[in-house]
C-alpha cells in the first residue's frame, strides 16, 4: 500500500491506496473508509471506495484543505485490514443462454473451451464488487479469471435488457435497467437491482462478493424473468 492525497476539489480529496487492481486491496479499502468514516464525523458529506482509490468530499465551510488531509493522514494511522466477513455474499440466479446471452459462444471460443465449461467457470467464482457507478445498482465486480476475460465489443448495443449479465475483460456486472453498453453479455438474471438502489438501499456495496448461479429457463420464468431474446446489435 502507497497512500497518496490528491486534489480533486475544493471540498474535496482522493486518497490513492493502490497502483494496479487486486481483490485483495478491498479489505484495505473498506478499513479505509470505515476509519475515514470515524475521524471525519460530520464534517463528511460523501465517501466513495473504488477500485485504488476513495474519494472523500468534505464541508469545506469547516475544514480547510490542510486539515481535511491531515485528517486522513491520521485515519491511516495504524490501519489493518478489514476481514473478508464484513462484507455480504450474494447468490444471484443467472440464465445462461444464447438467446439472452448472445455472447456466450463468442466468449467461450475466446477461452478455447465449450459453453457449459464457461458457464460452469463464470459460476465457480466468488466475485468483490469494486464500485457502484454507470446506472444505479450497477456493480463493478471481479476480477474474472484471464481466460475468460473479453474485450468490450467494438460496436456497443443500444438496448441492453435489465438483469442481462456480462463480461468486460476482467469483469463481470449486471445491468439494472435497460440502457445502452457494450459488455460482452452470457445471460440474465431476475434480480431487480434497480428496484433496491431506487429505495435508497442498493442490493450490493464495495466489499461485497457475489457468487452466480446458473439456473433453468423455467427456474428463470418463475421468478419473474424476461425471456424476450437480445436484439441485435445495428
Amino acid at each position: 500500500m502507497n497512500p497518496r492525497l490528491e486534489t480533486a476539489a475544493m471540498d474535496a480529496i482522493t486518497l490513492r491506496l493502490f497502483d494496479t487492481i487486486e481483490e485483495e486491496n478491498m479489505a484495505w479499502i473498506m478499513a479505509a473508509d470505515s476509519a475515514l468514516r470515524h475521524a471525519f464525523g460530520d464534517a463528511l458529506t460523501d465517501l466513495t471506495p473504488s477500485y485504488t482509490t476513495l474519494l472523500i468530499h468534505y464541508d469545506c465551510t469547516r475544514l480547510s484543505f490542510c486539515e481535511a488531509s491531515n485528517k486522513a493522514r491520521r485515519a491511516l494511522d495504524g490501519l489493518q485490514p478489514a476481514t473478508t466477513q464484513d462484507g455480504q455474499l450474494h447468490e444471484i440466479p443467472v440464465w445462461y443462454d444464447e438467446s439472452v446471452g448472445p455472447e456466450l459462444p463468442l466468449v467461450a471460443k475466446r477461452a478455447g473451451i465449450g459453453v457449459e465449461a464457461l458457464i460452469q467457470r463464470h459460476c465457480a467464482h466468488d466475485y468483490c464488487v469494486f464500485a457502484l457507478g454507470f446506472a444505479p445498482g450497477y456493480g463493478f465486480m471481479g476480477l474474472v479469471e484471464e481466460a475468460l476475460a473479453t474485450p468490450r465489443l467494438t460496436t456497443p448495443r443500444k438496448r441492453v435488457p435489465a438483469g442481462s449479465v456480462g463480461i468486460a475483460d476482467r469483469q463481470t456486472a449486471i445491468y439494472p435497467l435497460l440502457s445502452p453498453g457494450g459488455w460482452n453479455i452470457l445471460g440474465r438474471t431476475a434480480v431487480p437491482l434497480f428496484e433496491y438502489a431506487r429505495r435508497g438501499e442498493p442490493l450490493f456495496n464495495p466489499g461485497d462478493k457475489v457468487r452466480f448461479k446458473a439456473i433453468s429457463k423455467a427456474e428463470f420464468e418463475a421468478a419473474g424473468g424476461d425471456t424476450t431474446p437480445m436484439e441485435e446489435r445495428s
